[in-house]
């Protein structure tokens, strides 16, 4: 099967998009509507203030009250508010239900931006208390928005969103990407995400099918995944959480199957998740995934949580109630495991062709300067630019310390007054890393002008520190290159 199926017809997606301009329907019209005071009560779940305002019922408000704040509708509201769509029609797509006299959603229908709108299940927030259905399709949450401000938007010729779910990733590809393929397992994930493409002008390859399978033998310049990453025994209840592989297996195969979907120089992300093991650095154990690979790879970890509450929080998610046996489960999976916390973040894969991959698995919890896809990228740049450059290379080479730095140092009182024990580079944008340096990089990256050459600039901190110059261009090489690496210092143009 493939994923032409909507949830109106063509003439209908065409309708609704005409009531939705019509009204005003978008994320501005929406806070124009609400002011300041009434928006930001709905970040916080609570609606009086929107209710108040859009009491007079008219289109945008009807509208407003129906997927803003879950509200049920009279019917006459409602059927002014999706003309020219007839009522009917909205009936028979699933958009709204009845529910006594009056007609509630049946989707959730979300303003994305002035210009898009995305088609999901109705989220849990607006059914409290009912379990979400095992084909449960999610709308715009935090782990969407994060792909989102992950992914490189470079211009590219083919993109490839693997577990499209709504559809969300897809509609950000369509910006940069010639051509747009996107897959799910799901038969409503489908339906939903080629609704959200006609809705949006859009027209996608939308194929069914598990993980890489509708897309074996081809390859793309971008692939971007949300995939169902939780981790666990490999019980599948939900599809847009649970893979139905062990552990964390899912993120191990998307990095098996990288190398056969990328083209020359094309770029693979995908959020996941990973076990903590006791015993084992989780680090090296993520890099094992890219082994033999031939790619280069970024492994970001953003977040970290215990198994109980990384248990109660996807128990929660699904809206299931509370069953103690499930849970124990669950826990006594991962005491069997030895699972200490469960590792969330950023997989940036890069099939660059080259005999000596670069792998680097990393912390990086501090708030970064978005967005971030625009960081990896500039990380993948760097590592083309020191890749290929040897010691005398770069001593050759002038650098700059970027623009932005700042020095923290700590110190002591001592008899003979205060004395420095800890010097710390803080970048004030981008990755933001922190640097602990001793004296003699912080002369190096303090004396980085750009204006001679890293071979002169180490004779004359040779000659202050009384150290041969021959040492210190002998250590300075692997200093550097992490220094550029973490964008501390930048090459600076012949």
């Amino acid at each position: 099967m493939d994923g032409n199926e909507m949830l109106l017809s063509p003439a209908g997606v065409d309708q609704l998009r005409t009531a939705l301009t019509s009204t005003g329907y978008t994320s501005s019209g929406i806070a124009d509507r609400l002011g300041p005071a009434a928006t930001s009560g709905l970040a916080r779940n609570d609606f009086r203030a929107a209710l108040r305002v859009t009491e007079d019922r008219d289109p945008l408000a009807t509208l407003m009250r129906l997927f803003v704040c879950a509200q049920t509708e009279p019917e006459a509201a409602v059927r002014a508010a999706f003309a020219p769509l007839p009522l009917a029609d909205a009936l028979a797509g699933g958009l709204l239900e009845r529910v006594g006299d009056g007609l509630r959603q049946g989707v959730d229908l979300e303003p994305y931006g002035d210009t898009w709108w995305v088609l999901s299940d109705v989220p849990a927030s607006a059914r409290p208390g009912q379990p979400l259905a095992a084909d449960h399709v999610l709308g715009i949450g935090g782990a969407t928005t994060t792909l989102v401000g992950a992914t490189v938007r470079r211009p590219v010729g083919s993109a490839l969103d693997l577990g499209t779910g709504s559809g969300v990733q897809a509609l950000h590809l369509a910006e940069h990407a010639r051509s747009v393929t996107a897959t799910d397992v799901s038969d409503r994930s489908l339906r939903f995400a080629a609704t959200t493409a006609a809705l949006n002008g859009r027209s996608w390859e939308l194929l069914k099918g598990d993980l890489i399978s509708p897309v074996a033998g081809r390859r793309f310049d971008l692939v971007v995944s949300n995939p169902p990453f939780v981790v666990g025994p490999g019980t599948t209840t939900h599809s847009y959480r649970d893979s139905g592989r062990v552990g964390d297996g899912i993120a191990a195969e998307l990095a098996a199957a990288a190398p056969g979907l990328l083209t020359e120089g094309g770029t693979m992300q995908y959020l996941a998740n990973w076990l903590h093991v006791a015993g084992e650095d989780w680090g090296e154990r993520v890099a094992g995934w890219f082994a033999g690979t031939g790619l280069d790879a970024w492994v970001i970890q953003r977040e970290v949580a215990d198994p109980m509450a990384y248990v109660d929080l996807w128990l929660a998610d699904a809206s299931e109630a509370a069953d103690p046996h499930r849970v124990a489960a669950w826990l006594d999976w991962f005491d069997a495991q030895k699972v200490e916390a469960i590792g969330f973040g950023v997989v940036n894969l890069r099939r660059g062709g080259n005999p000596d991959p670069v792998v680097r698995v990393e912390d990086l919890r501090q708030a970064v300067q978005p967005p971030m896809g625009e960081q990896i990228a500039a990380w993948f740049d760097r590592q083309d630019w020191l890749r290929g450059r040897d010691d005398e290379a770069l001593l050759a080479t002038r650098f700059r310390a970027v623009d932005g730095l700042k020095l923290r140092q700590e110190a002591s009182m001592g008899d003979d007054g205060w004395a420095v024990d800890r010097q710390v580079l803080v970048q004030s944008h981008g990755l933001r890393w922190t640097e602990e340096v001793d004296p003699l990089v912080l002369a190096l990256v303090g004396g980085a002008s750009g204006q001679v050459p890293l071979r002169e600039q180490l004779a004359v901190l040779a000659l202050a520190h009384d150290v041969p110059p021959e040492d210190l261009a002998d250590a300075a090489g692997p200093i550097i290159a992490h220094l550029v690496e973490r964008g501390v210092l930048a090459p600076v143009a012949d």
